[in-house]
């Protein structure tokens, strides 16, 4: 009886994380607008900079932010995440962008979290901007902020292209990481149909 209650909930899981895989693949999951994107930016962004002092610190000397306020990942042994988001210039959209990543190995459960990264070079604005999608890990350097980073990070020692900040995790899931996200650009709704 047992071993039917746990074959059925990992077929129900890889039967949700395909699912989620053929959405986040089609752009259909969140499907925002781009009002919503905003304001869920706006919202995340805000948070943020309340609790963390060192994204008070390094907002003020960024060159651009990209938000991600919201990203859903679930998995059981293959897995997948998406998100939407915008990046801001002197506090206003210049363009809008899709998180996507799938991952395989151990892991299992769900998850939402967003995450911020804080362009801190021209050159990395320029990267973000002109390149027609990127996979984290590969082009500018990215440090993600933890405890430990952000007790030595200062205005003064932030020498790095990117600085990440993950952020409103809520769920249960391993292996939690930016290593291999997939960033591209896209052109949201302006309404909802």
């Amino acid at each position: 009886m047992m071993r039917k209650k746990q074959h059925g909930l990992k077929t129900f899981m890889v039967g949700l994380c395909s699912l989620f895989l053929i959405l986040a693949g089609s752009g259909k999951l969140l499907a925002a607008t781009a009002a919503e994107i905003d304001h869920n930016v706006d919202k995340a962004l805000q948070e943020l900079l309340h609790e963390s002092p060192q994204a008070r610190q390094l907002a003020k000397m960024a060159k651009g932010i990209l938000v991600f306020p919201r990203i859903y990942k679930a998995g059981l042994i293959v897995g997948g995440q998406y998100g939407e988001g915008a990046l801001r210039v002197n506090g206003h959209t210049v363009a809008y962008f899709k998180s996507v990543g799938a991952s395989y190995g151990l892991q299992a459960g769900a998850q939402a979290y967003g995450y911020a990264l804080f362009l801190m070079t021209d050159k990395a604005l320029k990267y973000i901007i002109n390149t027609n999608g990127w996979e984290i890990g590969v082009g500018p350097s990215i440090v993600v902020v933890d405890a430990g980073t952000a007790k030595n990070l200062t205005t003064t020692t932030a020498k790095d292209d990117i600085y990440a900040f993950v952020f409103s995790q809520k769920g249960l899931m391993a292996g939690l990481g930016l290593q291999g996200i997939k960033i591209t650009p896209f052109h949201p709704d302006k309404t909802k149909k």
